[in-house]
């Protein structure tokens, strides 16, 4: 198979369907952000090849979980809301997320003033992925009732608090302090 078709250099690209739509259309936007963070989250774990702590791998398989579901709500996305889904996102997903967030949280440290995106490379990496998903989140709020699934919506807004901690627990892990703001510049 063939990477290139020549059937979008016009502008154009199909949705889940067929459905051709132009590529700044705000459906295209939204899946496309979403890819954008998923790449992003790949990159941080490339991060990690030669970090080495207790429970590394269970992160790593948890992040690449949450880099396959993200993928398919990107599918869920580019599937026009008169369209079956061909999968489709649950409250179990959101829910596993959150008891995610929940664990690591207990190994950090409770916050006290706002921390600057820093530390080890992953942890940058895993901070630009969350502004990704909340411009992806707020693509697919401007989608409105055209988006099929509201869970979509709940499941991008979980999705940057998932990637803010994990970004902590990977400072806490690999032993680089956070930068805290400081309020006196």
């Amino acid at each position: 198979m063939r990477i290139y078709t020549r059937s979008g250099d016009k502008g154009q690209t199909s949705l889940v369907y067929g459905k051709r739509v132009p590529k700044n259309h705000l459906r295209v936007e939204a899946y496309g952000t979403c890819d954008e963070a998923n790449s992003v989250i790949g990159l941080a774990l490339g991060f990690l090849d030669k970090e080495d702590w207790d429970g590394k791998d269970d992160f790593l398989e948890q992040m690449h979980r949450v880099q396959t579901i993200l993928f398919h709500v990107g599918s869920e996305l580019s599937t026009p809301k008169d369209k079956e889904v061909t999968w489709k996102l649950k409250e179990d997903h959101i829910k596993e997320m959150e008891k995610q967030i929940d664990d690591w949280d207990q190994h950090l440290e409770p916050l006290k003033n706002f921390i600057l995106p820093s530390g080890h490379s992953t942890s940058g990496a895993l901070h630009t992925a969350r502004t990704v998903v909340r411009r992806a989140e707020r693509m697919a709020v401007g989608l409105g009732d055209e988006l099929e699934n509201d869970l979509v919506l709940s499941y991008l807004n979980r999705l940057s608090d998932f990637l803010f901690v994990a970004a902590r627990y990977v400072n806490k892990k690999t032993g680089v302090e956070e930068l805290t703001l400081k309020v006196d510049i």
